[in-house]
């Protein structure tokens, strides 16, 4: 099985996965900076992707957590949606893009096959995309965990969430090896996060004692209250600083698969 994968952080909640002959992208956003008016807040880029779209070509499957905020698709990201192969997503989500979008539950799952005839299952994941009671306002958001047939460690991607007991249920069924954690402490309507904070993201490390913890979506916004310094203070302050690895956007990195003891 491999021992590594192939990380690229494109920006936000933007990356590509490269690991046993498929390429995947989590939630596309390729605009250049600007500002984004939903209907109960605005939002504000601060910072373009680090590779185009055109760059990135073709993928396997857009992994898109949610698909009504701007952070997590915008405008570009939507038009590459539209040449993917294949798009998994929440349900209500499938619903409102159409096209090649595939919704999935909580739980649920669905089989990626390769031109190689290599196969992965990418299973759906709860999420919970602020304080309990937010997702009247936040709307449906999923995680995935990837699983390789090969047996290479899975990988577990949270999409945009706090931590939670759904985010430790994924621990009690799921051994990663690596976890992307969406970062950042996101606010925008009020004093709590709508995304990991860094004593999130310290309890998913705790939960994950075996994966290495690999944060995403905590750049390019206005909104996002903690840096990846935050995380790498903190970490180092608790004694398990090498379980971190913050990611150089635009530079295609190296991420072992061996577990992180």
């Amino acid at each position: 099985m491999p021992s590594s994968l192939k990380l690229t952080l494109i920006g936000g909640p933007t990356a590509l996965i490269e690991c046993g002959g498929f390429r995947l992208l989590t939630d596309p956003t390729f605009d250049p900076p600007g500002e984004y008016q939903l209907p109960h807040v605005k939002l504000v880029k601060t910072a373009g992707p680090a590779l185009s779209a055109e760059e990135i070509g073709a993928v396997d499957a857009v992994l898109l957590s949610h698909d009504q905020h701007s952070d997590n698709l915008d405008e570009g990201g939507k038009v590459f949606l539209a040449k993917a192969k294949r798009v998994l997503t929440t349900k209500i989500g499938a619903k409102r893009l159409g096209g090649n979008a595939e919704g999935l539950a909580p739980w649920q799952s669905a089989t990626l096959t390769n031109a190689k005839g290599g196969k992965l299952t990418v299973t759906a994941t709860p999420a919970r995309h602020g304080p309990a009671g937010i997702e009247p306002l936040a709307g449906d958001v999923i995680g995935f965990v990837l699983s390789f047939a090969d047996g290479t460690p899975p990988v577990y991607i949270t999409g945009d969430t706090v931590w939670y007991d759904g985010v430790a249920e994924v621990a009690k069924r799921f051994k990663p090896g690596l976890v992307m954690p969406f970062a950042g402490s996101a606010q925008t309507r009020g004093p709590f996060h709508l995304t990991m904070d860094v004593n999130d993201t310290i309890e998913t490390a705790r939960a994950f004692p075996d994966a290495l913890i690999v944060p995403v979506h905590y750049d390019s916004w206005a909104h996002f209250k903690q840096s990846g310094n935050d995380l790498r203070v903190s970490f180092d302050a608790l004694g398990f600083g090498k379980r971190l690895q913050l990611l150089q956007p635009g530079v295609a990195t190296e991420i072992p698969l061996t577990r992180a003891r």
